[in-house]
């Protein structure tokens, strides 16, 4: 019994340490939407856009912003060159980056009451939600990924204004 009670002060100061290192790892997760994005090797090809677009402290700003984000499979199925040619042309790259961002925190839940959302660019998406929910045909592949400034979901297929 006396040889807990020693090592007791030892486990607690153990748990303190290992708490605060998980602390730090989750905080870092719970970044910003493109620290999100930049933090899963799905989005890749999407943060590597946000970046030729400088869409970066947009997106990092307060928002809040609802981002459908094509995975770097959804841009692999675009036509071959397309992406290469987005890539050098800042404006339709951006237009098309913000038909994928709708102003406001919008769940899953309350996306899939909508038929429609207007997007940062402008345009309007379609939402549909009697088998799955989609956007624009899209499906959504995972949804509610909380970023501080906003929600991201995982969209299969990348938006054409």
């Amino acid at each position: 019994m006396n040889r807990i009670h020693k090592l007791f002060p030892l486990a607690i100061a153990l748990f303190l340490i290992a708490g605060t290192a998980f602390a730090g790892s989750y905080e870092k997760k719970q970044g910003d939407i493109v620290d999100v994005a930049a933090s899963n090797d799905s989005f890749s090809t999407l943060v590597t856009a946000i970046k030729a677009a400088g869409l970066v402290d947009t997106l990092k700003s307060d928002g809040p912003f609802t981002v459908f984000a094509p995975t770097n499979e959804a841009f692999a199925k675009l036509p071959a060159g397309t992406l290469e040619s987005l890539l050098a042309d800042k404006e339709k790259l951006t237009q098309i980056l913000t038909y994928h961002v709708v102003s406001g925190k919008v769940s899953s839940s309350q996306a899939a009451s909508l038929t429609s959302a207007t997007t940062v660019q402008g345009g309007n998406l379609a939402i549909d939600s009697s088998n799955g929910v989609t956007i624009n045909g899209a499906k959504v592949v995972q949804a509610d990924i909380a970023a501080s400034n906003g929600v991201i979901h995982v969209i299969d297929t990348v938006l054409i204004p």
